[in-house]
């Protein structure tokens, strides 16, 4: 069980497990309200989270003790998601979940992407087809005929 828990697969899996049911209860929940004042209510509920578990796992640092670079690309992260929630919600308020969220699914094309272009990361032939594949799998998916 402590392999399973130190292993990307199974967190990244997860994550994606939450991103599903995020689209699912966000579409239900942002029926009678606005999708910004529906996105501040996301927000407010996982800082309170996020400072539980913190808390809780005793993983408070002194925000002294993070560097300059740091605090600028965790500030920079934390705008660019503030962002693509806001279009996230935006964008489910306006569609369907079943086409919207294979849409904001790109982002796994746009990060393979930037990671070659702006991280140096290399990526083999094989991984590129995946890419190709993910970008025309939800493209295919989002489709209405």
């Amino acid at each position: 069980m402590k392999n399973l828990l130190l292993s990307w697969v199974f967190w990244a899996l997860l994550s994606a497990g939450f991103a599903a049911l995020t689209a699912i209860f966000a579409k239900v929940g942002i029926e009678n309200v606005n999708s910004d004042f529906a996105t501040f209510i996301r927000t407010v509920v996982i800082l309170v989270v996020a400072a539980l578990i913190v808390c809780a796992s005793g993983n408070w640092q002194q925000p002294s003790s993070v560097s300059a670079k740091t605090w600028l690309f965790l500030i920079l992260s934390g705008a660019a998601t503030g962002a693509s929630w806001i279009c996230y919600f935006r964008a489910l308020k306006l569609g369907d979940a079943a086409r919207v969220a294979p849409i904001d699914k790109l982002s796994v094309v746009f990060v393979s992407v930037f990671a070659v272009l702006f991280l140096g990361e290399r990526l083999a032939l094989p991984n590129w087809l995946g890419v190709i594949l993910i970008a025309c799998g939800a493209v295919l998916v989002a489709y209405r005929a």
